[in-house]
């Protein structure tokens, strides 16, 4: 594409993109207030730091679709860092601590030019897992004193985590006080952000859960300021102190412990863990994007880096990517780097205008909204998943997880590289394994049929794999990629779980990526990322046992002579062609009912990644046409379409048919194609029956009703709708 259509390309997106920013943007404000508090920080650090992120990486970053800013990782770091530098005084701890991030943001520079960015790579996945969970329950166990009301809660995370009984108690005692009414609006918080997903209205979501809080804090301070004559009963002790003229508040960093040992170990520690969740992040949103863009990782390193040194001279905090954030800029369309400068903009205007406004939540909301970050963090579902690859990587996870938490965040992911090394000598009884082949070249790379074609010998793990990843990383993703593991003697669990990436990658982009000779190799669990140690061929039989529901779909099938697979391991190829599936990823399909035309099945697939991810499972209907048709999406229309409107999407009307204009939102490319399509008796069929969301593409009809599973009777009804809906389509 030459520049002229790209630049033409960006200005289209830019109604898209305006829209999405501001969502990002209701996200961040919360949650850069909230985690600057969390780190000791005043709270305009965190809201600095979005907005200089926001600006500098949008501008020479070398990444699409994140967004940047506060890091939930780093709340430990630099709690820890001003409370050991400030030696009890914590606004000069905060000082000397704007110094480390300085210095950090350099040392970030000098590894983007380096081309270190592959180093994120070099971390066992497990180990990384820990360290995350780490940070989560080093978050939760500050915050839940702050959210009952608490701002006096001190001692290590095992301490701070030992009082939480207490804490409860003592919330509970204080009846009538204004630490308990503080208490009471944290408690509230935490459950909209525990249900605000549970609720499945998309005007109400338009809102994200963080912003819910916001408003309806700032909300009950006015009604108690204006309709009440009861005072407000929160002091104001626990409510955000931002600066009056915050424009004139701009703290500088503090050199003066440069040469000192706690303060380089402060800067290590900053910059380990902005660079590992910046690079996470960054492989997991390219991951989210629907083009299948690739980021430039070291740009984007040295971007951030820059960003980092500009926010700690103006008393930010670090710049990082961001899942959470970068996941919701996905979902609302946000197309490229404009997205991240627009969520800056609003975050600008915000402080500017309603600074006022902010100075009325509490302390203990904000908190909530950490709280929740936190379990997210270490949720036992990860816990779960990490033992469902491997009981050897469950070790491995416990471990980084109670070192980093009994001691620092380096020492807990140093003893997790040095745990799962232990671990695969043990598993191969085979130190030299290791040792003499881990600086040799194990990968050979050539082309044979036009297939690019990878060797991989010795053994193949996080000591190594940046040697196959350079390799790999060289083979466009449009070809067809074979990779070979037949010389190994081992595959770890990192290299097998960045396997599935890449095969997934080669898919959506039209390539083949294909994993071969493991075929002799036996893996730690039946997880598709467990790690392999080549031995006897071992096979477990499976069994299923089919649920109350599934007794009765089967009964369906049987009424209507569909053919039922309730452990079916359809593939369902079809379904990544539909738009509704670019930004979700499919997990599994079940419950299948197929009569050659039509095909139900429920579908569980995801939406974000790590924190932000969400697992959803439903019910949905397939369409095998049998003839060619254009491609159009039809929905209920409603506000959110109107809002559709301005980001640059058109809703086609039907002449001679207002009522359908008026109840249906229907887009396609080919309008004059659809107008042809949409003949008075199709019109008919859809005003007559239950609105459904419909996807046409060139693999057929996509139909659901709600992302939820469906009961018996909405599948049953499902499947007439769809049998009709075939048949008034043949005549078309």
């Amino acid at each position: 594409m030459n520049k002229k259509n790209t630049f033409k390309t960006f200005l289209s997106e830019i109604p898209q993109n305006l829209f999405s920013g501001f969502v990002v943007s209701l996200i961040a404000l919360p949650l850069g207030l909230g985690l600057a508090l969390a780190s000791g920080a005043p709270p305009i650090s965190g809201i600095i730091a979005a907005i200089v992120g926001g600006t500098v990486v949008s501008l020479i970053g070398g990444s699409n679709v994140t967004i940047t800013g506060p890091g939930n990782g780093l709340v430990v770091v630099i709690l820890s860092a001003i409370t050991i530098l400030g030696n009890g005084d914590v606004y000069q701890g905060y000082l000397f601590t704007l110094a480390a991030i300085v210095i950090s943001g350099v040392l970030l520079i000098i590894l983007g030019f380096l081309r270190m960015g592959a180093l994120g790579d070099f971390f066992p996945s497990s180990a990384i897992q820990g360290m995350l969970a780490a940070i989560g329950i080093g978050i939760f166990a500050k915050q839940i004193h702050v959210m009952f009301g608490n701002l006096n809660a001190k001692g290590s995370i095992i301490e701070l985590l030992i009082q939480v009984p207490e804490g409860i108690i003592n919330f509970v005692n204080s009846a009538g006080t204004s630490s308990f009414y503080a208490g009471l609006i944290g408690v509230i918080s935490l459950l909209i952000m525990i249900f605000y997903s549970k609720i499945r209205n998309r005007y109400f979501q338009l809102i994200p859960a963080p912003m819910w809080i916001v408003v309806l804090s700032v909300g009950l301070y006015y009604y108690f300021d204006l309709f009440s004559t009861t005072a407000y009963p929160i002091d104001k002790s626990l409510l955000i102190d931002l600066p009056t003229d915050i424009l004139a508040s701009f703290a500088f960093p503090d050199f003066g412990k440069i040469y000192q040992s706690e303060f380089i170990s402060a800067v290590i520690s900053i910059t380990l863990i902005a660079s590992i969740e910046s690079l996470l992040s960054i492989k997991a949103v390219d991951k989210l994007d629907p083009l299948k863009r690739r980021s430039n990782v070291n740009k984007d390193i040295r971007a951030l880096g820059l960003a980092t040194v500009i926010s700690g001279f103006l008393g930010g905090l670090n710049v990082v990517t961001v899942i959470a954030r970068s996941s919701v800029n996905v979902n609302n369309k946000g197309s490229n780097r404009s997205a991240n400068f627009f969520h800056a903009l609003f975050l600008v205007a915000f402080i500017l205008l309603f600074a006022t406004e902010l100075r009325k939540i509490p302390l203990a909301a904000l908190a909530a909204i950490l709280v929740f970050t936190g379990y997210k963090l270490a949720s036992p579902d990860n816990i779960k998943k990490v033992f469902s690859i491997g009981s050897e990587q469950l070790i491995i996870f416990l471990v980084t997880l109670l070192v980093t938490i009994s001691t620092s965040l380096i020492t807990g992911i140093l003893s997790g590289i040095i745990v799962t090394f232990i671990i695969h000598i043990i598993i191969n009884k085979n130190i030299f394994l290791f040792l003499k082949n881990v600086l040799k070249p194990n990968v050979l790379m050539f082309t044979e049929d036009e297939k690019y074609y990878v060797s991989v010998k010795n053994f193949s793990s996080f000591l190594n794999y940046t040697k196959l990843k350079s390799k790999l990383d060289q083979i466009p993703e449009t070809e067809e990629a074979i990779v070979d593991f037949s010389l190994c003697d081992f595959v770890d669990h990192s290299v097998m779980e960045n396997m599935n990436n890449y095969s997934e990658t080669f898919e959506r982009k039209g390539g083949h990526f294909e994993v071969i000779g493991l075929d002799d190799s036996k893996s730690g669990s039946d997880h598709p990322f467990a790690l392999r140690k080549i031995l006897p061929k071992q096979i477990i039989p499976k069994e299923g046992v089919l649920t109350k529901r599934q007794k009765s779909i089967q009964k369906i099938s049987e009424e209507m002579h569909y053919c039922y697979d309730a452990f079916s391991d359809l593939e369902m190829e079809e379904l990544p062609c539909f738009g509704y599936f670019k930004t979700r990823k499919i997990d599994k399909v079940s419950n299948v009912l197929n009569n050659n035309d039509c095909t139900i099945f429920d579908v569980r697939f995801s939406e974000g990644e790590m924190i932000a991810k969400q697992v959803i499972k439903a019910t949905m209907l397939h369409i095998h046409t049998k003839k060619k048709i254009p491609k159009f999406t039809l929905d209920k229309e409603g506000v959110f379409e109107y809002i559709l409107h301005f980001a640059g999407y058109k809703d086609i009307n039907i002449d001679n048919h207002p009522d359908f204009s008026k109840r249906f939102y229907l887009s396609g490319k080919n309008e004059e194609k659809i107008r042809a399509f949409f003949t008075d008796e199709l019109i008919l069929f859809f005003e007559s029956n239950k609105q459904y969301h419909i996807e046409a593409t060139n693999v057929g009809l996509l139909v659901l009703s709600n992302e939820r599973l469906a009961s018996v009777k909405e599948i049953k009804a499902l499947a007439y709708f769809g049998a009709s809906l075939q048949k008034i389509i043949e005549k078309c």
